[in-house]
């Protein structure tokens, strides 16, 4: 516990730090938030005073992360003690999500700059593109997973493990980190709303790391912790800046993984609900547009119907969260439960 919270608190440091340096790194780019004009009358007119707030800034998050990672790991080749214990890279736990998450990282950084330029007159990659580039993503970290790890097993809570085969688990891998990370993108549409609840999706997966043991895992998701409630405290409302794809993506694949090599993937629809919610009011609204010619919300995803409905932007941020984390309590409560019964 004092190496995870040692972490976190250099974590947090290291990203207020950061903050300046990308903060004049992004409005060198002219890295701009772009109010897309197709949306909903309403949503443009509530989104108005957001256009060009910087972008971007995901930045910070990541590149914590992988600054903690490294220093940590240099320190422990030079020192032994207090220093060495802090660093929490090893193939089999850190490698996978640290890895996955830069790379994920990159193709939105690259995502994002599109939409600076215009490439193709467009506002960044088309979604086609971006499932493809983000697929890639992923089945390298399934054939991690597969080769690597020869990892096959799901755990389901109260029922115990099933073998799905390294072809059928690689298949799943590429679903859940493509499902999580558009899940937490689209979710990320209000100040501090999507930062909040990958906070607590994260909180949640530490807790199990610890309690399953794997501790190197715990202390990288302390480190997205402390790296998160940095950005958070420039990100909430009125934000400061937002973090882009760079951000939400890369954070995305990062909770997927860990789900994944927590073997708790079964528990993240609890751990992370505002962002199936999210997700599925998205489906839903375009798949009601398409075959019955109307829509269910006034806006989708679901946190723009609440803002057409007159909820103020804190207030929605804040009852996300709320409503967040007393579903994620409840998915801690199956873990334990599971763990007790089946032990």
């Amino acid at each position: 516990m004092v190496r995870f919270l040692a972490v976190s608190v250099f974590s947090f440091a290291i990203g207020m730090i950061l903050v300046a340096p990308v903060e004049r790194l992004i409005k060198r780019l002219n890295s701009r938030k772009v109010i897309a004009k197709q949306g909903t009358p309403i949503f443009n007119q509530m989104h108005a005073p957001k256009e060009g707030t910087p972008v971007m800034a995901g930045i910070i998050i990541w590149g914590t992360v992988v600054i903690v990672s490294l220093l940590f790991f240099g320190l422990s080749k030079l020192f032994d003690g207090f220093w060495g214990e802090l660093n929490f890279l090893s193939r089999s736990q850190t490698y996978l999500p640290l890895a996955a998450m830069v790379l994920a990282a990159i193709v939105g950084a690259a995502d994002d700059i599109a939409g600076i330029v215009k490439f193709r007159g467009k506002n960044g990659f088309t979604m086609k593109e971006r499932i493809v580039l983000f697929g890639i993503v992923a089945l390298l970290g399934a054939l991690w997973f597969a080769f690597k790890l020869e990892w096959d097993i799901l755990h389901i809570p109260f029922l115990g493990d099933l073998n799905i085969g390294i072809f059928g688990y690689a298949t799943f891998f590429v679903f859940v980190v493509i499902a999580t990370s558009f899940s937490l993108d689209l979710t990320n549409g209000l100040d501090g709303l999507a930062e909040g609840v990958a906070l607590i999706a994260l909180s949640c997966l530490a807790v199990v790391a610890f309690a399953n043991q794997r501790y190197d895992l715990a202390m990288f998701a302390g480190s997205l912790i402390g790296a998160l409630i940095a950005f958070l405290w420039f990100n909430i409302y009125p934000a400061r800046f937002f973090m882009g794809d760079t951000g939400a993506m890369s954070l995305g694949v990062a909770i997927a993984v860990i789900s994944l090599l927590t073997n708790s993937v079964m528990l993240l629809p609890f751990f992370a609900f505002i962002m199936v919610v999210e997700a599925f009011s998205d489906i839903i609204q375009l798949f009601s547009k398409k075959f019955l010619k109307q829509k269910i919300f006034i806006s989708a995803p679901i946190h723009h119907h609440f803002e057409a409905r007159g909820w103020l932007e804190p207030q929605i941020t804040m009852r996300f969260w709320i409503v967040s984390g007393i579903v994620a309590s409840l998915g801690l409560v199956i873990f334990f439960l599971d763990k007790l019964l089946l032990s």
